[in-house]
């Protein structure tokens, strides 16, 4: 077995995903990409060097999933870091919500993530590995507007809890991170939409800012590095472990103000809001 470290990033074709598999090459580790677009995963994959690879698959395909985990364990003997991050997002009102669309955040983005860890935990038990999830600020607190994504992504905390207490006895760690808006495609997809934008400028500081994605990526690799359970991409986050228990009644409180109109203008806006951004644009094309 080769001494250097291996690491598998899921949703690596772009921002977030390929920032943290750049970084990762930076500090040593070989990348193995999956994903849905060979061609961009390719072209990240040439540029963290040192034999890192890259392997198309869906990470709700269970099939698939575990055929290229094989894979990546034959090719590169072993796997030591596996960050969860595919991922989709939508928005608009639960009740005029385009079903296929909204479940289809939540199997990506919740289901996907269960897959992702079946699929690896053989090689990271083998290797005492870490597993690392990448949550939201919408695990923490809910959102009006961001159902589907919101659930999904406190879907993926509450697992990724689960899981640690189970794979902790081999020696396996899994850490979950949160970040904020931050300047990725997805985000820079859901502004496209006026409404949806509007709505976001609406929330209150530090909320409603985007945050520039290097030092996110930065504090979050960092946490995967040191293999922690809690990793956070803007400093104000950690806070809100304390406020949690109050945010929804807040939240609730709030949102008249903040909806007031809404629903007129997403109508006249024509009602529906698919996956956001090229990776959407790229999962809504994977048949």
């Amino acid at each position: 077995m080769s001494d250097v470290k291996v690491a598998v990033v899921t949703g690596a074709a772009r921002g977030l995903g390929e920032l943290i598999a750049r970084r990762l090459a930076a500090r040593g580790y070989r990348l193995a990409l999956v994903g849905l677009e060979p061609d961009e995963m390719a072209r990240v994959a040439a540029a963290c060097g040192n034999g890192s690879e890259s392997w198309k698959a869906d990470v709700t395909d269970d099939a698939s999933m575990a055929e290229v985990a094989a894979r990546i364990k034959e090719k590169f003997g072993r796997v030591d870091v596996v960050v969860a991050n595919a991922g989709v997002a939508t928005g608009g009102p639960v009740e005029l919500s385009d079903a296929v669309t909204f479940n289809r955040v939540i199997q990506v983005n919740l289901l996907g993530s269960a897959t992702t860890a079946r699929a690896f935990l053989p090689a990271l038990r083998a290797s005492r590995g870490y597993y690392f999830q990448v949550a939201s600020l919408a695990a923490l607190t809910a959102a009006p507007m961001m159902a589907a994504y919101c659930a999904s992504k406190s879907g993926v905390e509450a697992f990724a809890h689960c899981l640690r207490a189970e794979v902790a006895r081999y020696g396996v760690g899994v850490g979950v991170g949160y970040l904020s808006w931050t300047d990725t495609d997805m985000v820079r997809g859901a502004d496209q939409d006026a409404v949806m934008r509007d709505l976001r400028a609406k929330m209150p500081w530090p909320a409603g800012k985007t945050y520039p994605l290097e030092p996110t990526v930065d504090r979050l690799v960092a946490g995967i590095v040191r293999r922690k359970p809690q990793v956070y991409g803007q400093w104000w986050l950690p806070g809100l472990r304390y406020l949690r228990p109050l945010l929804p009644g807040i939240i609730t409180g709030r949102a008249g103000k903040m909806l007031a109109g809404f629903d007129e203008r997403w109508a006249q806006a024509g009602g529906k809001i698919g996956l956001v951004g090229a990776g959407g644009a790229a999962d809504e094309k994977r048949g």
